[in-house]
């Protein structure tokens, strides 16, 4: 018999208390950090002050559609060694005519708890065709959004790649825009060209370089485990 939008919705929400409750014993532990510098996080602009930043969470252009729980303001931060390393990324990009933009940076726990409660509002598809166009929004849980982000550890850092002349930066053709939750976002896509899988690939290079790992799911996505607090994330808001 045709099972009906509330009892879909009933069952998605008690599908995923479920997955979360045998997530629980291994769920790394919330920081008491209330700021920053209790939490050893850095503003990479204090590094590197004019690097390009885009920052979506805290404004309304992001899958969610809305500014995010916990970015009180337009900010990059990072663990000191995080930071310190992706300011070496830049400038050794800048000699050769490249840089960064930023898309995200340290992301509050809270900021992830609110992106899972979007992604059980299966109502709510006003982003859909910007950012889901392939997908079903009961699809997004798990590969593409998780209850527990490394983002919240302070080393995860989402960004792009510019070509720079004559002091104007365009962003390289990457085949997706950020936060495209489909296969083709996936570094080593096969469907993407040529063109599109070099910029993917010097941009893989550039911050393997300084430590950097992609997360192959989504070309954007850059880890620096050495710098990351294994077993605890972080809440403090960007402001």
């Amino acid at each position: 018999m045709p099972i009906s939008v509330t009892t879909s919705k009933t069952c998605l929400s008690l599908v995923f208390a479920l997955a979360l409750s045998a997530h629980a014993a291994e769920a790394p532990k919330v920081s008491a950090a209330r700021t920053p510098a209790e939490a050893g996080l850095t503003d990479i602009r204090t590094l590197v002050p004019d690097i390009a930043e885009d920052l979506r969470y805290a404004g309304p252009d992001n899958f969610t559609g809305a500014v995010v729980d916990g970015y009180r303001a337009p900010r990059c931060f990072l663990r000191t060694a995080a930071a310190d390393a992706l300011a070496r990324v830049e400038r050794a990009l800048r000699t050769d005519g490249y840089a960064l933009r930023i898309w995200d940076c340290y992301r509050p726990a809270r900021a992830v708890a609110a992106f899972v409660r979007w992604a059980g509002d299966l109502s709510d598809t006003s982003t859909k065709a910007a950012h889901y166009p392939n997908l079903g929004k009961d699809a997004l849980l798990g590969e593409y959004i998780a209850p527990v982000s490394g983002h919240s550890r302070g080393a995860t850092v989402d960004l792009t790649l510019m070509r720079c002349r004559a002091g104007r930066c365009v962003p390289l053709d990457m085949g997706t825009d950020f936060d495209f939750f489909d296969p083709r976002a996936h570094t080593d896509d096969p469907g993407i060209d040529a063109a599109q899988r070099a910029n993917r690939q010097r941009l893989v290079r550039a911050m393997a370089a300084q430590g950097f790992v992609n997360y192959p799911q989504e070309w954007w996505h850059y880890s620096l485990p050495a710098a990351a607090a294994a077993d605890t994330l972080y809440d403090v808001p960007v402001e």
